[in-house]
């Protein structure tokens, strides 16, 4: 390859000037360029002229090479409108795809500059710039990040609506999105009524919204666009039917905190178990401690260590609890637990209370949630009863299948509630006709004795129409959150030094 097949490869980007020298300037690789002698259209009345008024210099810099800036001295023609009358009797040419009016870098240059200022914003972008060998200021990085156009898209013809926090419990936005591919449509400053419905107003052409729970939005929707269908988010009503689950499960507490079975050995215990009868049966055939250890692969003090322990179990470790005052009246609550499951315990109380006791009723709950009552017993929270039974019977080991059984059979509400939420949870898969059986959960839900549940079937009447959409169509509004959570990735990269229309702007940006 000869040295101009050579430069033409390394400085393609500048393959519409004429190269006539480069030089190495140490810091620097200096190009000295020139424009093609060809004719140019007037920019006022497209009449193409090559006829040279003069000439003028300009210093550009572009893409780096070998590590190091390129600097392009650039002489471009003043040429001369042939036409009369032309407005325009002089014009400095442009060189399309390379240069911009009044710009000091090349537009391929710019593009990369902006492309780190996108990812990085600018105070990032700028301590990044320096190692690629295109030093710029935090504001010349910014300046370029704005100068990146929006898409100017149509409005979808389904949107998702959510808010988040400027300000967490100060100031909120809303985000627009289609809520079929993705796309950001728009941001709002806050998430008041009137902005929502100016908005729609302005933009026709929604036919569904997908939402959570929100009033604001809700409201706003129905007076922007009464035809417009509102689908509830699915996410938003199951993690209302687990809290509830959960307060239920408390508030059964003293029905199913006795049934907890003996602690089974797990993988490690049973291999504890394994290991200390291999070593002690070659003990007892009279081998030594380093041939036990050469024949079982194990470290010598493995091996010492299993030899003085007398049982296997001794590798199990206890729950540690600090003393309560609740301890010295463990044998009563034991007794009392024993002769009746069910027993409340605001009884068990009051009896402990005529023995002396002078803590609070919620140190007693806790004791008793934590099977300290039992001793033997191993530890089942409200919390992990409440995960066994909102989890889907196909992902428990056996071992928390038999203990959900046992759990949802403590009494007749923990059956029911059971029933309830596997019920529910086959709602949750959008199809026609899940309305319907929604009607009968509720129904069936408020014929139990389950208060919690009951007022979050009242919160299901209230957004009904949305909640029967959000279960019989196929929209969501999981693609807005998973926008949110860009832009809170967004938000922490600014650490709050940046405006609302800079946020706005990286956020559309596609």
């Amino acid at each position: 390859m000869d040295v101009n097949s050579l430069v033409r490869t390394v400085f393609s980007g500048l393959s519409v000037l004429v190269l006539e020298d480069v030089v190495d300037g140490g810091d620097a690789v200096v190009v000295t360029a020139r424009t093609r002698d060809v004719a140019v259209p007037c920019p006022a009345c497209r009449t193409p002229t090559a006829k040279v008024h003069g000439y003028h210099r300009r210093t550009v810099t572009d893409v780096p090479v070998d590590g190091r800036p390129v600097v392009v001295h650039l002489r471009v023609r003043r040429l001369v409108c042939p036409a009369l009358g032309c407005r325009r009797q002089t014009f400095r040419e442009q060189i399309s795809g390379l240069l911009e009016r009044h710009q000091r870098r090349t537009v391929r240059l710019a593009w990369q500059i902006s492309q780190v200022a996108r990812e990085l914003c600018g105070r990032a972008a700028a301590r990044l710039a320096g190692p690629m060998a295109v030093p710029v200021s935090r504001s010349t990085a910014l300046r370029l990040l704005r100068r990146l156009p929006l898409p100017q898209q149509a409005v979808p013809r389904v949107i998702g609506v959510d808010d988040f926090a400027l300000r967490r419990r100060h100031r909120h936005a809303t985000i627009i999105t289609d809520a079929e591919t993705s796309r950001r449509v728009e941001v709002l400053p806050d998430r008041e009524m009137a902005t929502l419905e100016s908005w729609l107003r302005e933009h026709p052409g929604v036919e569904v919204v997908c939402r959570d729970g929100s009033a604001t939005y809700a409201e706003a929707v129905r007076r922007a666009l009464p035809d417009a269908v509102q689908v509830s988010d699915r996410w938003h009503p199951r993690r209302n039917l687990c809290d509830k689950t959960l307060l239920e499960v408390r508030a059964h507490t003293g029905c199913w905190a006795t049934i907890n079975p003996p602690r089974l050995g797990g993988v490690r215990e049973q291999s504890t178990r394994e290991r200390w009868n291999k070593i002690h049966e070659l003990l007892g055939q009279g081998v030594g401690l380093l041939d036990c250890s050469r024949r079982l692969n194990l470290a010598p003090n493995t091996v010492k260590r299993y030899a003085l322990m007398p049982e296997p179990q001794a590798l199990r470790i206890a729950p540690a609890y600090r003393p309560t005052l609740v301890d010295p009246y463990r044998e009563h609550l034991r007794r009392r637990r024993a002769e009746e499951t069910a027993v409340p315990v605001t009884h068990l109380l009051e009896e402990i209370r005529e023995l002396g006791y002078t803590g609070s009723a919620n140190l007693l709950v806790r004791y008793l949630n934590q099977g300290r009552a039992e001793g033997d017993r191993p530890v089942t929270t409200a919390r992990h009863a409440g995960r066994l039974l909102l989890t889907d019977p196909e992902n428990l080991r056996p071992k928390e299948t038999t203990l959900l059984e046992k759990i949802a059979a403590a009494c007749p509400e923990m059956t029911a509630l059971a029933d309830l939420i596997r019920g529910f949870a086959a709602l949750l898969k959008p199809g026609e006709g899940n309305d319907v059986k929604l009607t009968e959960w509720v129904t069936a839900a408020r014929a139990v004795d389950l208060p919690y549940l009951r007022s979050f079937t009242n919160g299901l009447e209230i957004d009904r129409l949305a909640v029967d959409a959000g279960l019989t169509l196929p929209y969501h509004n999981g693609r807005t959150e998973g926008v949110n959570t860009r832009t809170k990735r967004i938000m922490r990269q600014m650490h709050g030094r940046a405006g609302f229309d800079l946020l706005r702007h990286r956020i559309l940006l596609p």
